[in-house]
């Protein structure tokens, strides 16, 4: 009887740590995620109907959307005080198999973790400019470090790279643009009330374009997000990249942005994930150069304290759980 309500509770635990994953960011509010449940290990699936063809045909943005999620799931499990053994790409004939959590007792809960949760909840990604004020560089740090215990690296740009950068991502829209079954996907995700629980709705994209140097993702439609007429001569622009361009730098790069994400948030600064530039093989090239050599560019982030006096945007939609997570021997969703 003890051994059937522990492994009811590992099952809810796993069940929670997959229902709490589903707030992770992924490219365009695809969750382009699949979680299995079977007894006390928890698998994390890449969903290919979710995947951006013409954006990402090779999947790498749509891993990544899953190594974040990974991360939101293996953050809810140590809240938990669960000890859990991972692993990734346990299996080589199955690709779409990303990860393989498994509960092998308990742990001492952790603080950082519970305090990520709570984070968790409220990220949310705003596209309006950013405030005037600094980011201090200890913050900065504090967000590296995030980022590299999750075997991924940041670069941050000076201020020349930050106009090379401009002139990348807005060279990457443009080429983009000329090709009509990316507009095609563009205006299926973004816009409108989204009532699926999936995309980019209306009310968290900006009424008109940001006045920034370097340009946001251009959705081909204007929402009802009010922007100040602020700038973004306070950001911080970076640069996340991997060793390798191979699925388990992808994952990877997906867990730290995750953990620098929530890092960012509970020291006062907003993330804004730009991946324009990544889409495109010549503007990759850029970034490539921007980094020297030192590794394969996965996403470019901006860093900045959101404006105090504009409320911003709220949160994406989502799916369901029952339509994220089998339970094997069971019903889909949350038990």
């Amino acid at each position: 009887m003890s051994i059937d309500r522990e492994s009811t509770s590992v099952s809810t635990q796993l069940t929670e740590a997959a229902t709490l994953a589903g707030y992770a960011p992924s490219i365009h509010n695809t969750q382009p995620w699949r979680w299995r449940l079977d007894g006390d290990s928890l698998e994390l699936y890449a969903e290919p109907t979710r995947q951006l063809p013409a954006s990402d045909p090779g999947g790498r943005l749509m891993v990544l959307s899953c190594g974040a999620a990974l991360h939101h799931a293996r953050t809810a499990l140590a809240a938990e005080g669960c000890a859990v053994e991972i692993a990734l790409l346990p299996e080589p004939e199955q690709p779409r198999l990303l990860a393989r959590l498994t509960v092998t007792g308990r742990a001492e809960a952790s603080p950082d973790a519970m305090r990520h949760v709570q984070t968790i909840r409220i990220r949310h990604t705003d596209r309006r400019p950013v405030s005037d004020a600094a980011i201090e560089p200890a913050v900065i740090d504090a967000i590296r470090a995030a980022i590299e215990a999750e075997h991924s690296w940041l670069h941050t740009l000076r201020r020349d790279d930050v106009f090379e950068l401009a002139t990348a991502a807005d060279r990457a829209q443009t080429i983009e643009e000329f090709d009509p079954h990316w507009r095609e996907e563009i205006s299926y995700w973004a816009g409108g009330t989204r009532a699926d629980g999936l995309g980019v709705p209306d009310s968290v994209l900006p009424h008109e374009a940001p006045q920034t140097t370097v340009p946001g993702r251009n959705f081909g439609v204007t929402g009802d997000l009010p922007v100040s007429a602020g700038h973004d001569h306070a950001a911080v622009y970076g640069v996340l990249f991997g060793t390798d361009d191979t699925p388990s730098s992808w994952l990877r790069a997906g867990e730290a942005l995750s953990a620098g994400w929530l890092t960012a948030i509970e020291r006062g600064v907003s993330i804004l994930p730009l991946s324009a530039a990544v889409e495109v093989d010549t503007t990759r090239l850029t970034l490539r150069r921007l980094l020297s050599g030192l590794g394969e560019p996965f996403l470019v982030l901006r860093f900045g304290v959101a404006d105090p006096e504009h409320p911003g945007p709220p949160a994406t939609p989502r799916l369901p759980a029952a339509q994220v997570i089998e339970v094997v021997g069971g019903e889909s969703g949350p038990a």
